[in-house]
C-alpha cells in the first residue's frame, strides 16, 4: 500500500515560496558590499572547486543547511545567529 502524504511537494514549495524574498542577480549583485549580507553558497565542494566561488560568500553544503542553521543542532554555525540577512545561491 503506498504512503498518502499530509502534504505534497507544491503544497511545501507554496508555503516556502510564501515565506522566502526571491532576488533576481542584478538586486543580489546590488547587496554585495552590504556589511549585513551575507551570501551563502550551498553547493557542493566539488563544483566550487569546478566553478570556482564568489570572494567572502559563506560556504554552507545544502545537505548540512538545516543542522548548521539550527542553534539546538551540534552542527550549529554561529554565522547564522548574527541577524543579517542571508542570500543563499
Amino acid at each position: 500500500m503506498a504512503l498518502k502524504l499530509k502534504k505534497t511537494v507544491k503544497q511545501m514549495l507554496a508555503e516556502a515560496n510564501a515565506e522566502v524574498e526571491t532576488v533576481n542577480a542584478e538586486d543580489a549583485l546590488k547587496l554585495k558590499d552590504d556589511p549585513n549580507v551575507v551570501f551563502v553558497d550551498i553547493r557542493d565542494v566539488r563544483e566550487l572547486d569546478r566553478d570556482g566561488r564568489i570572494p567572502g560568500a559563506f560556504h554552507a553544503p545544502r545537505g548540512m543547511l538545516e543542522f548548521w542553521v539550527d542553534p539546538e543542532s551540534p552542527y550549529y554555525k554561529e554565522i547564522f545567529g548574527s541577524g543579517k540577512k542571508f542570500l543563499f545561491f
